[in-house]
Formats: C-alpha cells, structure tokens, sequence
C-alpha cells in the first residue's frame, strides 16, 4: 500500500477493510471469533477497542497455513472453522451460509470462483469427471496450468478435527518457502475425508486488496452493490459512480438522489425526499418530502417534513427544523431549534438559537453567540420579523410578533407585539462636492 497505515485500516465505503470483513463474520454467530494479526498488530488492535473477538498474535509471517497454526491452542476440538482473510471485504454472509449449510459436516469445503484473469492466484485441479483434486498456487503451476479460470478464493470451511489432525504437519517447501493451507486439503484427501467445492456467484466476492488501485476499484464495487440494494427498494440514483455511503443509510420510497452525493456515520430520509447535488450528510435524520438543494452540508442534524434547504447551505451539529422550514442560500446554521414554517433565506447565521414558528429572518442577519469566552443563547418569538442586516447580540430575548427593523444592533430584549430598531440619524448633506487632487491642484 505504500502506507505507514496497516493495509486492513485503509477505509472502504468509511470504515476500515478489516471492520467489513469481521461484521460479515460476526453476522454467523459463531461459538468463537478468531483474528489472526501480525505486522501492527497493537495498531490494528487499537482500532478496535471493544472487540468481541480474540486476537491472536502471528509474530512472523510466514503464510496462510502458518497463521491459522497460531490459532490451534484456542480452537475446539469440536466443530467446524470457516477461514477467511482480512482483506477480502466484499465476501457476503449468504456465501458463507452456503458453505456451513451444502457442506457436509465431515467433509472440507473449498470456495472457488470463475476469474476471468486469474492471474497469481491458486488454480482449482479437477479431474476428468470434474472432481476436485489440489489446488497449486501461480508460482509452483504448469503453463498448461496457468491456463485454469477456476481460482481457489483461500476461504475454506474445515471439520476443526482436521486442522488439528493435519495444520502441524504441512511444510514450507515451495516456491515462496511460505506454509501454504492448501496442503491440508491434500492430507485429508489421504485421510479420505470428503473435498468438496462451492462457487461463488460472481468474482468480486473473493476480490482481495493489495495496494491502492485495488482499493479503488473495491470500492467502487461496494458502492454499486449498495446502489443497486437502495434502487431495489424504491430510491432513483441518477449515477451509482458519483454517490458513496460510508456509513449506515436508512431510506423510504420514492427518495431521489442526484449526482455527487456522500453519506456518512448514520443517516435516515424519509419519503419522497430528494437530495441535489454535491451535497454531504452526516449523521442526519430526514424526514418526508425534503428538498436539498445542490451544495449543502448538513452535519449531526433534524430535518422535519416539507423542508426546503439550500443550495449552499452549512446546517451544523445540533440543529433541529421542525416541519416546513425553509433555508436558502448562504446560511448557515449552529446548534438552533427552528419552529414550522420559519424562514432564513439568504446569507445569514443563525446560532445557538431557538426561534420559534412562522419567523421570517431576513438577509444578512447574524446571532452574536460568541462573547469571547462563552456561547451565549437568542431567543425569538413565534410570528417575528427580522430585518435584513440585524446583529443580535445574545443573550437576548425577541419577542413573539415583534418586528426589529433592517440595519439594526439589538443588544436588549425585544419586547412582543412591537417595532424595535437603532439607527442613526439619516442626513443630506447639500451643496457638498468631492474633493480631489485635482481641485487641489
């Protein structure tokens, strides 16, 4: 990877590589979670803080077979193992589940898959009649070999009895002088014990990630299996290559999602909603019929019902749009309750608020939250008007219809029901004229 960062913490679709591959796992609730890690391990570790799982140290890295060895001293005598491999993230449980359930279980499952380029990968030996014989990697097989499409993915289900039996003796001759898994397969064919393989339904499944390009398109991959889930269940994506989820996505019908899109942490939109483009959401609850216009950014935010918002609008952490709000152009919201029907419209900042329903704030209207050392709250009243070019310097109180006119720096409470402004006086000053370095002249 080029990378101070271990290869399975590179993020996929926002999380890491590893975090994919240990929730398909964690999704067969197995008797027991095995993580075998070697190079950073304390590293890979502290990414995962509450881990569920036990890790186990491979402290040099000497093959597959050599780290499924270090698991030995844990592993029941009883059971069945599925071995799987910590970047190979777009493998699918319902995968898995073949394995467990067309598996018999005496027998040892191999999962193949059909490459179109197989190259350095394991090829599947058949005999004539199509029965599975060994599996021999790139570097050690015959051209006639090479030629093979039908790969071994590595994933493989084994009784625990023969990888007991049979992981201590396998040996490091070949041409990578590595202790390869494969070779267990050949002492249990010996043991006539039952080889038999699965396939997998597409090639992605098995795709594995060893540097950056393969990251990409992994990624790639991923989004498009989420796009094609969300557009099964009723969401129009206008383009699947310019929207990424990288985090949980919780969606109702008839949702629309225009181009350039990110999701992040958990997000929720309800009915009929539609989101522009370039736009961010994170941590976000939507409700129904939502209008996000292009080029917002709304951050650990609730949007209530029939809200129109943007284009170029910031919401911040902590802010909540009850129904039918409306924000436009420029505005930028902070840790503010906006009641139904209030209006921002145009290039204002609106924070540590609460203001209540059908308030109109009118364009370039700031809240002074920040005295320098602490944030400091306005309150406005349902049915307030206030004029453009207002700084309200909290803390402060507006009153319910009351009206503060254009221009104005309130800095006391605003009383209900009335007009409160401060200006100076306009004045015309006649039979005044510029003077320049002409007239001086």
């Amino acid at each position: 990877m080029n990378s101070s960062l271990p290869k399975v913490l590179h993020p996929l679709a926002g999380r890491p590589i590893l975090a994919h591959v240990l929730a398909t796992a964690q999704s067969l609730e197995p008797r027991n979670l095995f993580v075998v890690i070697g190079h950073d391990a304390e590293r890979i570790k502290e990414e995962f803080p509450e881990a569920s799982w036990k890790w186990v140290i491979q402290r040099e890295q000497l093959g597959t077979g050599h780290a499924v060895q270090q698991t030995l001293p844990h592993l029941p005598k009883d059971g069945r193992t599925i071995i799987i491999y910590g970047d190979v993230p777009l493998l699918k449980a319902e995968t898995l589940e073949r394995l467990i359930e067309e598996i018999p279980p005496t027998a040892v499952g191999v999962l193949t898959a059909m490459m179109e380029n197989p190259k350095g990968l394991g090829r599947i030996i058949r005999n004539e009649q199509g029965k599975f014989l060994r599996v021999v990697e790139e570097k050690d097989a015959k051209a006639s070999e090479k030629l093979i499409k039908e790969i071994n993915s590595g994933i493989y289900i084994f009784p625990n009895e023969v990888l007991h039996a049979f992981l201590p003796k396998i040996n490091n001759i070949n041409a990578q002088q590595e202790y390869y898994l494969p070779p267990v397969l050949n002492f249990a064919e010996a043991a006539n014990i039952a080889i038999e393989t699965i396939t997998t339904p597409s090639e992605e499944e098995v795709y594995g990630i060893n540097d950056r390009w393969q990251l990409m398109q992994a990624e790639r991959l991923f989004q498009q299996r989420i796009a094609k889930e969300l557009a099964e269940i009723g969401v129009t994506i206008i383009d699947a290559d310019r929207v990424d989820m990288r985090g949980t996505l919780i969606v109702e019908q008839d949702i629309t999602f225009d181009i350039n899109l990110v999701f992040m942490g958990e997000v929720s939109i309800g009915e009929g909603s539609y989101i522009g483009p370039n736009t961010l959401l994170k941590d976000v609850k939507i409700g129904k019929n939502v209008q996000i216009k292009n080029n917002c950014v709304i951050e650990d935010a609730t949007i209530g019902d029939n809200c129109v918002i943007g284009p170029f609008a910031h919401i911040r952490p902590g802010t909540v749009l009850e129904e039918s709000v409306k924000i436009g152009n420029f505005v930028e919201l902070k840790n503010s309750h906006l009641g139904v029907d209030t209006k921002v419209n145009h290039l204002s900042y609106v924070g540590d608020a609460e203001v209540g329903k059908d308030v109109n704030i009118g364009a370039g209207t700031i809240t002074c939250n920040y005295d320098g050392k602490t944030k400091n709250k306005t309150k406005i009243g349902d049915h307030a008007f206030i004029g453009s070019n207002t700084a309200l310097v909290a803390p402060i109180k507006v009153g319910a219809n009351a009206i503060i006119g254009a221009g104005s720096v309130i800095t006391k409470d605003a009383p209900a029901e009335h007009l409160t402004l401060t200006r100076g006086e306009q004045k015309t000053v006649k039979r005044w004229k510029q003077t320049t370095k002409k007239d001086k002249k």
